[in-house]
């Protein structure tokens, strides 16, 4: 119950931030799939969205990788257990998690494999 309501204090006060005009600045890393990360990469919470995220990945993609996305449509961001869609905002997207700091994200990035894409649906 204390959990329920301590999320939705956090909802409200995003909220309430998001509405002064309070550019809030998050810290954001993403965790590639064999344990290295890209980033960190400061961003508005309020104005970058998930698609913009995800064009940041591609474009920072490490050369050496075996798997690497085209575009940013191969790219999956997960962050608290959750896909995140690309229409959202960083501030949208994120849960409060009591007293971690609120200025730093790490996101999971899972590449879909091309096989993936040409197999027909049975």
């Amino acid at each position: 119950m204390a959990e329920k309501e301590g999320a939705k204090v956090g909802a409200e006060e995003m909220e309430e931030r998001e509405r002064e005009g309070e550019a809030e600045e998050v810290e954001v890393k993403f965790r590639l799939f064999d344990g290295s990360d890209i980033g960190p990469v400061r961003c508005n919470a309020a104005a970058t969205t998930v698609a913009a995220l995800k064009d940041r990945v591609v474009a920072d993609w490490p050369k050496d990788k075996s798997i690497s996305p085209k575009t940013a449509n191969d790219v999956k961001l997960i962050s608290g257990g959750k896909i995140l869609e690309n229409d959202k905002s960083v501030a949208q997207c994120r849960a409060p998690f009591g007293d971690l700091p609120s200025n730093a994200i790490t996101m999971h990035v899972v590449v879909q494999p091309l096989s993936a894409k040409s197999k027909p649906d049975w």
